[in-house]
């Protein structure tokens, strides 16, 4: 596969997967955002969203800081708001693309994880559908499951 193909692939699965992180921002219902499974005040489904972005933003900071310029750090305990969400989302899926296909072009201040951009791509991919399954078993258990369409969404990536 050449360089091209490559990076073609990459963006595809990247931006997959922040449709995904969009999808379910965009059907979860307002209750659903605050619906949690800590019994000691631990995030809820919208804490999760708001935490898969701070999470993007904090490698950032690590990996390509003038990519995280700009970008809001939300404190564990923001009530999430669905627009501010959206648009964090967009930003940091935005500024983690541009850290991917800089890292494999070569570009300097775009350090990856050490094992290659493949590896970079999964870790984030990793980190954010780990924080889908807990909010969508969040919704089950709270009775706030998302709508069937939304939830085949999820799983239909030849088609999102």
């Amino acid at each position: 596969m050449d360089q091209d193909a490559l990076e073609e692939q990459i963006l595809l699965a990247w931006r997959t997967n922040a449709r995904m992180n969009e999808a379910v921002i965009e059907a979860v219902s307002d209750a659903g955002l605050g619906c949690t499974l800590s019994k000691r005040g631990g995030r809820g489904a919208g804490g999760e969203l708001a935490h898969m972005h701070t999470n993007r933003v904090w490698q950032l900071q690590k990996r390509a800081p003038d990519l995280a310029e700009g970008l809001v750090i939300y404190d564990a305990k923001w009530e999430p708001v669905r627009a501010e969400l959206l648009a964090s989302h967009r930003a940091s899926a935005d500024a983690v693309e541009r850290l991917l296909i800089g890292q494999l072009r070569g570009e300097p201040r775009r350090r990856g994880f050490k094992r290659g951009v493949l590896t970079t791509l999964c870790y984030f991919v990793s980190h954010e559908s780990h924080h889908r399954g807990r909010i969508l078993l969040t919704l089950k258990v709270s009775g706030e499951t998302l709508d069937k369409t939304a939830t085949y969404r999820l799983w239909d990536w030849d088609r999102t």
